[in-house]
């Protein structure tokens, strides 16, 4: 059932990925690869397939998702990239009578986030012969001493004991046991002493090489180093006299190399993200669409399949855990914009730097889940201590690029402490699990607030920072959630002219679905999938209020998007601010311009979605802690119930 209902919110809310391809697609001209999306009119196997291609010319690079009626054909040909269709090479795989269509990849950009080139200062030569320490009360490893995310002593301007607290899940004896860790990136360096004991090869595949070894491509400048570095914060081995340790030391992390190319593609992508999905139980991911400030995009069709498969049939039923970095593009770009760290599928992830702040790079949405950590305060280039390329560490990995791989980490600490739980549970855990702390907005712009049941959530940080020892010992004791369900709580399809001097308010009265088999009484996703467009998109300000009273932005203004044509087409803004609250009753849409010159622009389409539970969560959870969020949230449910019975 939760199969059938998550593709039909994929077909209703990324439907203008296939039809529309992207805002930033769009905006530019078309770039054409050398791949082929080839349908047949019947299952086949590999042998066949690696017939009907090499019949007309082209390498079968394997089929789609495990589909044998869908494989990606490569055409060698062609150029990597032009901008004009191959008209020839398509009608020559259409007229073959084992396939009913061809489609021609088109290409596109895709960035890694927080990338810092080489600097030779914060790089340490290693001896590669393997060096066992004696295990102490705390890693021996010479760099653990500047991994203030790990344990904060205030070294570099921190504040003391701002950290993801790992050493009390450590002492629980979690270190991340029997799960793996898949790093899509540029490639892993697996011959590093620090990582090669704990490297899962074969969960491992290079999708830019097609082959099993995605080792980084050399650059002089050290450009691929990025997979390497947020692979050892995962699981970097512990007390080995190596550079620092990782968060799951005794996790296994595979590498995806997939990014290392000039245009990406949909199938790339989808392979990437469906690769052995009850090998890998993690898919860490620290890129995205350009963060430029102005650009919106997202997953296309193969790529959405991929995900929606990954929760619901991943790790053998219980789903596979897709973390995504929210972005670097600063105060000037919002994260609702990238439809990867804004998907209700993945956790997006903000960073903090180490005295509490936010980094100057952090985007803001209400997407964002929780945060860990990046840059040291007073001086900048005091990153994140990791490993590097050819044996060597560094520690000047930096932005939400290395904030992803932390919860990564994380994540593998609480699948070790409990093997059963679901994609959803981690999501439950991680709101209440993570704290505020000393976390807080250098500019004053957004506070932290609380929702309609008593939960804490800023703008930035979204839940706080994780707490690995807090998400450990409720991992311990958790009973899984109860089956999500999803509401199309209403639309409003009359077109209506946003003016330049005032709001616009639109409102969905619902009854969340109560009385059918789709009724949501605990909110956790909610989506507001609107169709908008403007003079200068970039003006847009949208705020969604619950009937609770809860507030989100869910789309911030955007100084360098000087969009005028495309808008949003049926885009989902999401936000995470509701959870746990009660959908019932009024909700509010309001469409503004923030802009010091007149604007206009024009309201079409706004469809409610709530995602969420019939019955209570976390019914069956008890706690000694009455100021902790699960008795905060149990208490304010429980007071609901006794009323509406």
């Amino acid at each position: 059932m939760e199969y059938c209902i998550s593709l039909f919110i994929f077909f209703l809310t990324f439907l203008n990925f296939n039809s529309d391809h992207s805002n930033e697609v769009r905006a530019t001209s078309e770039v054409f690869t050398n791949s082929f999306l080839v349908k047949l009119k019947q299952s086949v196997d590999k042998t066949l397939a690696d017939e009907v291609a090499k019949r007309n010319g082209f390498i079968n690079l394997g089929s789609i998702l495990g589909n044998q009626k869908e494989y990606q054909f490569l055409q060698k040909a062609l150029p990597h990239a032009r901008s004009k269709r191959s008209v020839p090479h398509t009608r020559r795989l259409k007229i073959d009578p084992l396939i009913h269509t061809a489609v021609q990849q088109t290409g596109f950009r895709r960035v890694k986030r927080g990338n810092r080139l080489l600097n030779t200062e914060n790089l340490l030569t290693l001896n590669n012969k393997f060096m066992k320490v004696q295990v102490g009360p705390e890693p021996s490893d010479p760099y653990f001493q500047y991994q203030w995310y790990l344990k904060n002593t205030g070294q570099n301007g921190g504040k003391p004991r701002l950290d993801l607290n790992v050493e009390a899940a450590w002492a629980q004896g979690i270190t991340g046991k029997n799960v793996t860790t898949a790093i899509m990136d540029d490639g892993v360096d697996y011959m590093h002493p620090d990582l090669k004991f704990n490297y899962n090869a074969r969960a491992s595949y290079d999708f830019s090489s097609n082959d099993p070894y995605p080792y980084p491509r050399y650059t002089d400048d050290w450009f691929n180093s990025h997979g390497t570095r947020c692979a050892g914060e995962v699981a970097a081995a512990r007390d080995n006299g190596v550079c620092g340790v990782g968060v799951a030391y005794d996790s296994k992390i595979a590498g995806i190399r997939m990014l290392d190319q000039p245009y990406m593609t949909d199938l790339i992508e989808a392979n990437s993200m469906g690769h052995e999905p009850d090998l890998i139980d993690i898919y860490s991911a620290s890129w995205g669409p350009t963060d430029d400030g102005k650009t919106v995009d997202g997953p296309r069709n193969a790529t959405m399949r991929a995900i929606v498969r990954g929760v619901n049939e991943g790790r053998r039923g219980l789903g596979n855990i897709y973390v995504w970095a929210s972005g670097d593009g600063g105060e000037e770009d919002d994260c609702n914009c990238d439809g990867y760290a804004a998907s209700m599928w993945t956790v997006s992830i903000n960073s903090a730097i180490n005295d509490g702040q936010n980094a100057h790079y952090d985007e803001s949405c209400s997407s964002t889940l929780a945060s860990t950590f990046s840059n040291g305060a007073k001086d900048p280039n005091t990153g994140v201590a990791t490993t590097d390329l050819y044996g060597k560490c560094t520690t000047t990995h930096s932005g939400t690029s290395a904030a992803a791989p932390e919860a990564a980490g994380v994540f593998a600490l609480a699948l070790e402490a409990n093997p059963q739980l679901t994609w959803r549970d981690i999501q439950h855990l991680t709101v209440l699990s993570s704290k505020r702390n000393s976390l807080f907005d250098a500019k004053g712009r957004f506070h932290w607030t609380m929702n309609g049941v008593g939960l804490e959530f800023n703008h930035l940080f979204g839940y706080g920072v994780l707490d690995a020892g807090g998400i450990v010992a409720l991992a311990k004791k958790w009973e899984t959630v109860p089956p999500r369900y999803h509401c199309e709580a209403g639309s409003i399809g009359v077109t209506q002219e946003i003016p330049s001097d005032r709001s616009i308010l639109l409102k969905i009265k619902t009854d969340a679905c109560s009385g059918t088999e789709y009724s949501v009484n605990y909110l956790e996703h909610v989506q507001a999938v609107i169709t908008v467009n403007a003079s200068r998109r970039g003006d847009l300000e949208l705020f969604l209020t619950s009937p609770m009273g809860t507030r989100s932005m869910i789309l911030s203004r955007r100084i360098h998007d000087d969009d005028n044509r495309d808008g949003f087409t049926k885009w989902p803004f999401m936000t995470t601010h509701t959870w746990a609250e009660y959908p019932q009753g009024t909700w509010l849409l309001e469409i503004s311009f923030n802009s010091q010159k007149p604007q206009h622009g024009w309201f079409k389409e706004w469809t409610l979605m709530l995602h969420g539970t019939r019955e209570p969560p976390y019914e069956k959870l008890s706690t000694t802690d009455p100021h902790s969020k699960l008795a905060i949230v149990k208490k304010a449910h429980e007071e609901h119930s006794s009323l509406t019975n």
